[in-house]
């Protein structure tokens, strides 16, 4: 299977109906999250390259507001 451009995947996403959205958090790519169940996939698409991506999947653990405070913690440190 060819790679997408960055427009064609985006057209493909929404075709489909998949949540997506758009961010930036390197300098010269754009990054397109994919929400599936149990998934969060990271794209990154650049001008001079091919894409990059990173996937994340969930275990299904739900998590209480105790976990909300953990992260707070992680972020001030």
């Amino acid at each position: 299977m060819a790679i997408p451009s960055l427009h064609e995947f985006i057209r493909e996403l929404e075709s489909t109906r998949t949540y997506f959205s758009l961010t930036s958090v390197r300098e010269g790519a754009v990054m397109i999250e994919v929400a599936l169940v149990d998934e969060r996939w990271e794209i990154e698409f650049f001008e001079d390259r091919e894409p990059q991506l990173e996937i994340y999947r969930s275990d299904g653990t739900i998590f209480g507001p105790e976990k909300l405070a953990e992260l707070r913690v992680r972020i001030r440190s």
